[in-house]
């Protein structure tokens, strides 16, 4: 039989007691910040549970991880601690479990409505690595800036690209995105482009979390990677092109980036998302020793991107992909970023890089919708090759499983106009 919680979800919701998935909120505006799951309409708060004595596993029980304002304790505790967790949860909101379902003034205090609480970032971000693991992507832009014949350089092939990104710009969904402003390229003998930028575009991706670390010298196994996944969010990763292009030579990507990454507040669990595992591409030329996977898998994981002018009603959805596109898996970017023995640590996030599919509207930036500027976007209302200021960006994530659906809600923000 079906799992099923006493609390009314609706078909579409992407929060059923299938997904469970972790965030922190705040009830009331002086509220201190505190952790929850996302179950139907409701937030549970996790503080509320502990302090009734609920989570009485062998792990958690004299645990205060739930009592933090943010989840980086309890993902330090590793994923006995996170399995323990889920399954403690999973029971006390079934059907079949009275003591919550019959606990009046437990209910009361511990089931908040989710549209009356303010969802804050999850973790405390220490390091942001963004990697470059789409193939479509990749031959996109390379064939946009070195022709076809030059599309993707011998490396890409070896290892997951990535570069060091700024955490202290990770932000929450629906915030703000203020327009950057920096240096862009010459025009003939004049110098450089200084202003706001002017190819401003979002990036369609995703994160892992990372939950247990590893020590300083010692490389994370492929085999064992998954293990150190808490689970995973939206992201994007917004990008200022033009700004980019200029700078990025040889060092890489620095001001057209760091300026802002947005990330969905709630991290689905990779037990969540285990029915909906696949094979991941076949990677030829076969990987080397250390990256070379018993079983290599991707999630089956639908994404949308909508964008919604300033002043028109209706969002239009440009871009359909999925997670499943990735060439690079989420356990091969962990083992190879820690092959150098690089210590990851609890609250790190690791972006995938841009999520684009084989399908004209599976692109996954409008940097490849727009070749760069040289086609026009139809969106209701509106054209765009670019954003403007006003712009909002709304990325969803979900799985369709038998009856139910796990979802990561929303990764949402808005472009606003540079600072005077």
């Amino acid at each position: 039989m079906a799992l099923k919680s006493f609390i009314d979800v609706l078909p579409n919701s992407h929060f059923p007691i299938q997904n469970l998935p972790f965030g922190v909120f705040k009830p009331e505006p002086s509220s201190a910040p505190r952790p929850g799951v996302a179950i139907g309409d409701y937030v549970l708060d996790l503080s509320e549970i502990a302090s009734a004595g609920l989570f009485d596993g062998p792990i958690l029980k004299n645990s205060d991880c739930f009592q933090q304002p943010n989840l980086n304790k309890l993902l330090a505790l590793g994923r006995p601690a996170w399995k323990e967790s889920r399954i403690t949860l999973q029971k006390l909101l079934s059907s079949t479990e009275p003591k919550l379902r019959d606990n009046a003034n437990l209910r009361q205090k511990a089931l908040v409505p989710m549209n009356k609480v303010e969802l804050l970032l999850p973790i405390a971000v220490g390091d942001y690595t963004d990697f470059f693991s789409s193939m479509h992507h990749a031959k996109n832009c390379g064939t946009m800036f070195r022709g076809p014949e030059n599309a993707i350089p011998p490396n890409w092939f070896h290892l997951p690209i990535a570069y060091h990104g700024r955490a202290s710009s990770v932000v929450i969904s629906g915030t703000d995105i203020i327009r950057p402003r920096g240096q862009g390229y010459p025009s003939g003998t004049s110098p450089p482009y200084f202003g706001p930028t002017l190819k401003l575009d979002y990036e369609l991706e995703m994160a892992a979390v990372v939950g247990s670390g590893n020590e300083l010298g010692k490389p994370v196994n492929v085999n064992e990677a998954a293990d150190h996944i808490f689970g995973l969010v939206l992201m994007n990763d917004w990008s200022a092109r033009d700004i980019q292009a200029w700078e990025y030579v040889p060092l890489g990507p620095f001001l057209g980036k760091s300026f802002g990454t947005t990330i969905s507040p709630w991290i689905v669990s990779l037990e969540a998302l285990e029915p909906f595992a696949c094979a991941a591409p076949k990677q030829d030329p076969l990987p080397l020793p250390y990256l070379a996977e018993k079983v290599s898998r991707n999630y089956d994981i639908q994404l949308e991107v909508e964008i919604k002018p300033a002043g028109v009603e209706d969002s239009t959805v440009v871009t359909k992909s999925n997670f499943k596109h990735l060439y690079w898996t989420l356990t091969q970017q962990i083992a190879h970023h820690t092959i150098n023995g690089c210590n990851l640590r609890p609250g790190d996030i690791l972006g995938t890089g841009t999520i684009s599919g084989p399908e004209p509207d599976s692109l996954g930036c409008l940097l490849e919708l727009s070749w760069n500027g040289q086609k026009t976007i139809s969106l209701k209302g509106a054209t765009r090759k670019f954003l403007e200021d006003g712009d909002e960006v709304i990325i969803t994530g979900f799985c369709k499983g038998d009856e139910y659906t796990i979802g990561f809600g929303t990764c949402s923000g808005k472009i606003v106009p540079p600072l005077p």
